[in-house]
């Protein structure tokens, strides 16, 4: 697994697209924190690094699909998993080091907003006047949040040849999962089960996780979903039906 993880580190770290992906990240995340009117921290006038771990979540789930799409799909449509399928690997190591690989590239993406965290670190009166404890919860919720995604673009990689078919699946996916309950639940006719239909969202434990306290409930629930798409992955693999 080592071996092909590196393989498509590699192939990530080659590609145009994988350094499209960190740049719009760095620049759509940073734009609201330090530039936009109505959301940059300077305007806002508190230390914190709330405005970034909202419009980082959901630049993740925009981006993380352009680089999951190709992850088995082009190997599909190149005739190239045959080949792979056949040397001595197991499917779990190949789906694994294909999605760790996708997962390094965007834990990548998300260095350069440390300095974001000194800046306002250095900003704050005094300086240090920041909840370290929040912002660091907030990082371990986003890099989750990040595996979710890229378990759901890695199986939507899996079930189709087109990488433009498998980036709008995940793009879907996505948004139902992070945002589609939350939604859901604010229809008046499901004002009764509305608590529990939005905790069955990526937003809410990502929320959660934002707030200073890591609670172990969020963590697994995060770990399960992507457990359950990447298990989804394995078992369209094993169907061969492609």
């Amino acid at each position: 697994m080592i071996s092909l993880y590196i393989k498509e580190l590699s192939t990530y770290l080659y590609s145009f697209t994988a350094y499209v992906v960190m740049i719009v990240f760095v620049l759509f995340t940073g734009m609201f924190l330090w530039v936009f009117p109505d959301t940059n921290v300077l305007d806002y006038g508190y230390a914190d690094m709330e405005i970034f771990f909202t419009y980082a979540a959901v630049a993740y789930m925009l981006l993380t699909p352009a680089i999951t799409m190709r992850s088995f799909a082009e190997e599909k449509k190149d005739g190239t998993i045959e080949f792979l399928l056949t040397k001595p690997i197991s499917d779990w190591h190949l789906l694994l080091g294909k999605y760790f690989a996708a997962c390094t590239i965007l834990a990548i993406a998300l260095l350069p907003s440390l300095c974001f965290y000194f800046s306002i670190y250095t900003l704050g009166d005094p300086p240090g006047n920041i909840d370290s404890a929040a912002v660091f919860s907030s990082y371990i919720g986003l890099m989750l949040l990040a595996g979710v995604f890229a378990s759901v673009g890695i199986f939507s990689s899996s079930v189709s040849n087109n990488q433009v078919l498998s980036f709008i699946l995940s793009l879907a996916i996505n948004y139902v999962l992070f945002d589609g309950f939350a939604r859901l639940s604010s229809l008046g006719f499901l004002s009764s089960t509305s608590a529990f239909i939005s905790q069955l969202g990526l937003d809410y434990h990502y929320l959660s996780l934002s707030k200073g306290l890591i609670d172990s409930r969020n963590v697994l629930y995060l770990i399960s979903i992507t457990c359950i798409m990447l298990v989804s992955t394995k078992l369209t693999l094993g169907s061969r039906n492609w």
